[in-house]
């Protein structure tokens, strides 16, 4: 190969390496500075609804708390459940990372968060194992949550990513 053709192959993939780069940042910063997608609400809805569904199964009643997308939830923190002193009950999910992890929120954190709300509204929290007790666990599993674990387990969440 000629010097003029390897210099043509390295500016074409240049470009085309920029043309990428310039393409990801501007998705990313779209998806940053937008509420998120139509599809991502009525599939969080979808599964808040079956969340729901299984709490009236399994204990008798529906305690439809307020979800709520931020992007001021630090770091790798999919969601989050509160309890303010007036006793109302917020579930935040974490947007930095929705993104990257919706099938996981929607599979594994809804249930997860909507565990807790149930410990809060029956008044059965206590600061044991982080919130995470025995008792914890079995509720979030009749809610039909995937995996009832004490936090995300970051495998899974690139496991389901890659092709294989």
């Amino acid at each position: 190969m000629t010097l003029k053709k390897i210099q043509f192959i390295f500016i074409v993939i240049s470009l085309l390496a920029l043309v990428i780069l310039i393409r990801n940042w501007y998705s990313t910063y779209n998806f940053n500075k937008n509420p998120i997608p139509q599809k991502y609400q009525e599939a969080i809805a979808k599964e808040e609804q079956r969340v729901l569904v299984n709490m009236q199964k399994n204990f008798g009643f529906q305690y439809k708390v307020p979800i709520i997308i931020t992007d001021k939830i630090p770091g790798k923190i999919y969601g989050v459940t509160s309890l303010g002193q007036d006793g109302s009950v917020k579930i935040y999910l974490n947007k930095k990372v929705m993104k990257e992890s919706i099938e996981y929120i929607i599979s594994n954190v809804i249930a997860h968060e909507y565990a807790h709300a149930v410990l809060f509204k029956i008044h059965a929290y206590n600061n044991k194992n982080d919130g995470h007790s025995k008792l914890w666990q079995n509720t979030c599993v009749k809610l039909g949550g995937a995996k009832c674990e004490q936090y995300v387990n970051s495998h899974d969440v690139i496991m389901k990513k890659l092709p294989f």
